[in-house]
């Protein structure tokens, strides 16, 4: 009898920054489960979601492509998945895994699952609170455990929706990483985030009633992230119970990362800024991954796809932009790609250059927070972005817009498709085009509440809410 592949299962957590993890070194102890289960597998410090928001980031997932791969650069993608394009759990249904995805129907990066399975993970309860992290428990345990009960191999990926906003974790997580007065009138750091129209509805639809101080947002984000890291500790425990460790790849990562009170962003995962493009990955896999390793080479999702394959033995035609980081994990080389292509089209239509130096970003219309058209940032010098040197380095400016174009003309030869940030002049949804001010995308890009947030995640949002 022929021996059952292995078993997957993608842990994919929307609006993690990697630096808000103690995994990465962050003060406050965040994600201690995690810290703990990532020391039995190999955790990589440089990993990258270059093409964000949420649709092209789990695009480049679940395919081991680009976005000019996988042609997919907007948060309101329109239309299906293009059929040039293989996605993970239909490569692994045609070699009869059972594939179930929780908390992802709906968007069209999701495409190929036999099972799809939904959760609550926007609407508070009658507390206040969202314990989005144990309603998707609820959903995903039982399941795990038919899946595990089968002959056949399976594939699981489940969407946790936390720490993405509305942070509202339940108690005692709300107040975990703060302990001030979150109301004081003579606290000020709200202002800008309840000045700035497009975003304002959706704030005061979650935010508690008179809040002032943008340290207890941040400490919100914070307790979202402890309370889902003590909720995943169930995944893990459930895992070993069932005795499936020594035949289950564990895959830990996200699809972008999040700006908090900073940027002029506000609470959002929009802005080529590292705080959220720069996200966690985890590989953990006895017998396969060795134990405690750190790599601290750039990576990118593109590279998730084709590692799984290689780490499950599956050997596949499809020549994927990723590569395999398995060599990386075993002591061995593998080609380095330190310098890379950025895109954006969330609130904003942008793309950019990252080097380990330098970041470039270069705005291709009119944005809604009146940002000027080139930034450009040394790394090194402000690794927090603060200092826009565009003006003073304009050489450097050259240098970096001419490796990026050059990129996108090979990447556009190769796949023999225009750039798609270049086409998705919709992306929108305004039906106007390409935004000719900034009065204009303020005017137009307005969230409202968290309902009309959640109906931006999927085209099925009812489907979400059953």
């Amino acid at each position: 009898m022929a021996k059952k592949h292995p078993n997957l299962i993608l842990i994919g957590i929307d609006s993690l920054r990697r630096d808000r993890m103690s995994l990465h070194g962050y003060h406050r102890l965040t994600t201690p489960h995690i810290d703990t289960y990532a020391r039995g597998g190999a955790t990589f410090d440089q990993m990258f979601s270059p093409s964000i928001p949420t649709t092209s980031g789990y695009a480049s997932m679940l395919t081991g492509f680009d976005c000019f791969g996988t042609d997919v650069v907007a948060l309101r993608h329109k239309g299906p998945l293009g059929d040039h394009v293989t996605t993970l759990p239909e490569m692994l249904g045609d070699l009869g895994y059972d594939t179930t995805c929780v908390g992802f129907q709906g968007n069209p990066s999701s495409r190929g699952f036999r099972n799809y399975l939904s959760f609550e993970g926007w609407k508070s309860d009658a507390s206040g609170q969202a314990p989005k992290a144990q309603l998707l428990n609820d959903v995903t345990i039982p399941e795990l455990k038919r899946m595990a009960g089968n002959d056949a191999p399976f594939f699981l990926f489940m969407r946790h929706m936390d720490p993405h906003s509305p942070y509202l974790p339940p108690k005692p997580f709300m107040r975990m990483f703060y302990d001030g007065d979150e109301k004081d009138p003579n606290n000020r750091s709200l202002d800008p985030v309840y000045a700035f129209e497009p975003f304002a509805d959706y704030f005061r639809s979650w935010f508690p009633d008179g809040l002032t101080d943008a340290n207890y947002m941040d400490a919100q984000y914070d307790g979202a992230l402890a309370y889902m890291d003590a909720a995943i500790a169930n995944i893990f425990q459930t895992i070993a119970t069932l005795g499936i460790e020594e035949e289950t790849l564990v895959v830990i990562t996200s699809d972008h990362g999040e700006t908090l009170n900073e940027h002029e962003c506000y609470y959002d995962h929009h802005g080529l800024y590292d705080c959220t493009l720069v996200v966690p990955l985890i590989f953990r896999f006895p017998g396969k991954v060795p134990d405690g390793v750190r790599v601290p080479h750039f990576c990118q999702l593109k590279d998730i796809v084709p590692t799984a394959l290689d780490l499950m033995g599956i050997g596949t035609k499809v020549d994927f932009d990723g590569k395999s980081l398995v060599p990386w994990m075993t002591g061995g080389t593998a080609p380095q790609e330190p310098e890379f292509y950025l895109t954006e089209a969330t609130w904003m239509r942008k793309h950019g250059w990252r080097t380990p130096e330098w970041k470039l970003i270069h705005a291709l219309e009119p944005d809604l927070h009146g940002k000027p058209e080139v930034e450009l940032y040394n790394l090194i010098k402000d690794p927090g972005e603060t200092e826009n040197v565009a003006g003073s380095e304009p050489e450097v400016v050259k240098l970096l817009e001419d490796r990026m174009q050059a990129h996108i003309k090979r990447r556009e030869a190769e796949t023999g498709r225009t750039n798609p940030i270049y086409t998705n002049t919709d992306w929108h949804g305004k039906g106007c085009g390409p935004f000719t001010s900034s009065e204009q995308a303020y005017q137009a890009m307005h969230i409202g509440d968290r309902s009309t947030a959640q109906k931006l995640q999927a085209k099925d949002a009812e489907s979400e809410r059953k």
